[in-house]
């Protein structure tokens, strides 16, 4: 029998969403930092086995927003639960009880969706006495079809997962051709890992002010030209982000390469570029021009 189905990851920023996805899919496609709200678009990445494909949504952590981008993150992870097979609820292992994630259950007591609890990050602790009275009060608030425990990290128990994810999908068709790893184009990957690289080289403010997309991508015999704008929303950003001398955006780019060049598997000439447009995180315009809002 042929199994397929639809998963969405939800959960806080920072519990190890796209962590989780790329260690199922075995293959880099999701963005990871330790900076919240790394994730901004709902994502979807393809798992191919012999008996079964599985497509796993990569969600935005569901937060107390504080811009229109953050709104916008929020309820494009909530709209996923009604229209799946299965939910996988990340919480941290290392963290007490949070209201905020109980009202998070708020949000599913009227789907019909059953829910997976994963505990994620497991090895990072030793009281197992204190996670297990949270995950008591977890349960009490919420009917679990099942409760995990794995680090996505290390891989620890994400292919038992795996096979309870299979045994309560139902039989169904295949979505994607062999081979295909997500339903985004590669060039939304390739801003993603952009992106990825400021994350991890800049600090304070400047991570949750950026945008990127591609001016250019031109595909020629061996080599691949790609033109690039990071959006920020003040001059001193955009100081931090060219450097002295151009030295940070030198590191960015060469760093981002190496994972463009990883995904594409040719070679890569990447240039970037870096421009300010204020407050675009608060601006329908820009929202809807960065893909962060459907047109009307």
């Amino acid at each position: 029998m042929f199994k397929s189905g639809f998963v969405t990851i939800i959960g806080e920023p920072n519990v190890g969403k796209s962590t989780l996805l790329n260690q199922i899919l075995k293959q880099k496609v999701a963005i990871v930092s330790n900076k919240p709200q790394t994730t901004r678009n709902v994502f979807s990445g393809i798992y191919n086995s012999e008996d079964s494909q599985i497509i796993f949504l990569d969600t935005p952590g569901i937060h107390q927003a504080k811009t229109k981008l953050g709104e916008y993150m929020t309820s494009a992870a909530l709209s996923t639960v009604k229209s799946v097979d299965l939910v996988l609820f990340l919480i941290n292992a290392y963290d007490d009880v949070k209201d905020y994630n109980l009202e998070i259950l708020k949000n599913l007591q009227n789907i019909s969706t059953p829910v997976f609890m994963i505990i994620n990050k497991l090895d990072t602790i030793k009281d197992y006495d204190r996670l297990n009275q949270a995950i008591d009060v977890y349960k009490q608030n919420y009917e679990f079809e099942g409760v995990f425990g794995i680090s996505a990290l290390n891989g620890d128990n994400v292919d038992l997962l795996l096979l309870d994810i299979k045994n309560i999908l139902h039989e169904g068709p295949k979505y994607y051709l062999d081979g295909e790893i997500s339903d985004r184009p590669e060039t939304f990957l390739i801003q993603e890992f952009i992106r990825e690289k400021i994350l991890e080289f800049t600090h304070e403010e400047v991570p949750h002010s950026v945008m990127v997309y591609l001016e250019s991508y031109k595909n020629k015999k061996k080599l691949i030209e790609i033109l690039a704008t990071i959006v920020v929303e003040r001059k001193s950003q955009k100081g931090i982000i060219i450097g002295k001398a151009g030295a940070m955006l030198k590191e960015i780019g060469s760093a981002a390469r190496s994972d463009i060049e990883a995904l594409l598997g040719v070679k890569v000439y990447l240039e970037l570029f870096c421009k300010v447009e204020e407050n675009w995180r608060n601006r329908e315009y820009y929202l809807k021009s960065y893909g962060y809002k459907e047109n009307e």
